[in-house]
């Protein structure tokens, strides 16, 4: 990635480029000016950090075919467009086209910088995330599953490489959304019982009263109701893996006979007297400690034993934030992939959002945040408590602080531009203004040649 931002700019009027080019010069910026389309448009490239300036009025190729032909060569590239007065509507059409940003003749270099400075910040973040979703793409398959540079999860792959060919019975320990299943997934799948079948099953979310026929199957007639044969999970996964997550919610009769089938690798069904032999790989977890669980009694001593063989520990979000903004981006791609639709470029704040919040759901949180930003839903924790996540208070609370952060962005962007701000937002001139005074927005100095009519 080039270090230095690049400005193509774009203006027939010699005397006006040739003070621009110089203006943004003198503020360290480095420029290309041209005056026909086709030369400033041989300058961008999709991997090019780079913001087009241009004028819309111009002849033979005007202002809208250029930011058409630039969306061409990158939809992300932010267009910035300097229009005279007149051309307000035209400019407010064009950012509606996918324009970045307007300007109105005549401006101020600084105001123009302005401008440029947040459409450069922009493109950065654009760049940088190509860069990640490629770093994604060619990472091999469990690099992929597990996403992080975090030694915690260098380290937990690691495990997972030397566990999974060994076909020996795992215990995962994580909070919840962590990803105990994806750890059990890759463990079966990396190891010698992948053409099998991998059985899942939540012991929380199983009836106890029907939990040890899930497990183990039954006779006809074993008890009322049963009116054929079933076979148990253990038994239908016979050659795979089970997995049984929250193993501790499991009532202690039942955790003996669990204890027998591991220890035997045989199963009876209810009803029957039959022994039938068992070849699977049991992977448990569990978002509390089975050792304090078995210290207070809630929990087998010998189960716990049996079961922690090789156990694998997964660090909660909060611990590895260094892997927050990689791993959001790969979560994004995947919901690109099942939404069909193009991922937004993330700003600067929320970026400095998803590292500062705790994350108490996990990846699983992040997942759905994912899924949000790319369906257009969520611009932003409003508001953010660093420490506990989202503030718990009242709906309409949490909704007037997401409002009025959006429209404070849009007003930012918009360089204070009243029209323009209600027009992107879809709103008319006083409902912009009655919600600024009801938000209690401080209302940003308008520019000069901003008009007063709707």
């Amino acid at each position: 990635m080039i270090t230095q931002p690049q400005l193509i700019l774009l203006d027939d009027d010699a005397d006006l480029r040739a003070a621009v080019k110089q203006g943004l010069e003198l503020m360290n910026f480095e420029v290309s000016a041209f005056a026909h389309a086709a030369e400033a448009l041989s300058h961008i490239s999709r991997d090019g950090y780079t913001v087009l300036i241009s004028d819309i009025m111009m002849p033979g190729v005007d202002g809208f075919e250029v930011l058409s032909r630039a969306q061409a060569i990158d939809r992300s590239l932010p267009v910035v467009l300097i229009t005279g007065h007149g051309d307000v509507p035209l400019a407010v059409k064009a950012i509606q086209a996918g324009a970045y940003d307007f300007i109105e003749k005549p401006f101020s270099v600084h105001r123009l910088a302005s401008v440029i400075e947040r459409a450069i910040e922009k493109r950065r973040l654009v760049l940088e995330n190509r860069a990640l979703r490629e770093e994604l793409e060619v990472g091999d398959d469990l690099s992929q599953r597990l996403v992080g540079r975090a030694p915690s999860i260098e380290n937990l792959r690691a495990q997972i490489g030397a566990l999974a060919p060994a076909d020996v019975d795992v215990l995962v320990m994580g909070e919840t959304g962590t990803g105990k299943e994806v750890v059990a997934r890759a463990l079966h799948d990396f190891g010698p019982r992948a053409a099998q079948p991998f059985v899942a099953l939540n012991c929380a979310a199983i009836p106890k009263d029907i939990m040890e026929s899930e497990l183990f199957g039954h006779e006809r007639g074993a008890f009322t109701g049963a009116h054929s044969a079933r076979v148990g999970k253990l038994e239908y996964a016979n050659g795979g893996t089970v997995f049984l997550d929250e193993i501790e919610s499991m009532n202690l009769d039942l955790q003996a006979k669990l204890l027998r089938a591991i220890e035997d690798r045989t199963i009876v069904r209810l009803g029957s007297n039959k022994t039938i032999p068992l070849d699977v790989r049991f992977v448990a977890a569990t978002k509390r400690s089975l050792r304090e669980s078995a210290d207070s009694g809630e929990f087998r001593e010998d189960l716990y034993y049996r079961l922690n063989v090789a156990p694998l520990f997964l660090t909660p979000l909060r611990e590895r934030k260094e892997d927050i903004p990689l791993l959001f981006m790969h979560l994004a791609r995947e919901a690109r992939a099942k939404y069909r639709r193009e991922i937004p470029p993330m700003s600067p704040e929320l970026e400095a959002q998803l590292v500062a919040y705790d994350w108490p759901g996990n990846v699983r949180e992040l997942r759905n945040i994912a899924d949000r930003f790319l369906l257009g839903l969520w611009q932003g924790f409003a508001p953010l408590n660093p420490t506990g996540g989202p503030d718990a208070g009242a709906l309409g609370a949490r909704v007037a602080a997401f409002e009025k952060s959006l429209i404070e962005q849009e007003l930012a962007r918009h360089g204070g531009n009243m029209k323009a701000t209600y027009t992107a937002l879809g709103l008319s001139r006083k409902g912009l203004y009655d919600k600024i005074v009801r938000l209690g927005i401080r209302q940003p100095h308008a520019p000069e040649s901003e008009s007063e009519s709707d």
